[in-house]
């Protein structure tokens, strides 16, 4: 069975930080929120960049995601592409365009 390395983090207070805002927008109560704000931003909701690009995470978020080292940075796109695949079947379906690969 495979079984992920664990990969220690750097900068601790950062990676938190980040993790608070990724972690408020996939909330039971805010994800709907902030799916239908990546659907006017015409964006994919696995584009992790484009998103904290355009501060759909906070305005903080980019800077918090750019002063990690890699590892972390690594780290938390696989914690925020978890959560994307978590969100309810429902949902998913209704913001189909923002899940869909195309």
């Amino acid at each position: 069975m495979f079984e992920q390395a664990a990969i220690a983090v750097t900068d601790e207070q950062g990676y938190a930080k980040l993790h608070t805002l990724i972690d408020a927008a996939f909330d039971a109560r805010d994800v709907e929120v902030f799916l239908n704000r990546v659907s006017k931003a015409k964006l994919r909701v696995r584009n992790y960049e484009g998103i904290l690009e355009r501060g759909l995470l906070g305005k903080e978020a980019i800077g918090l995601y750019k002063g990690l080292p890699v590892s972390d940075q690594a780290l938390t796109r696989e914690r925020y592409l978890r959560l994307v695949e978590k969100v309810p079947l429902e949902l998913r379906q209704r913001y189909l365009k923002v899940y869909a690969y195309y």
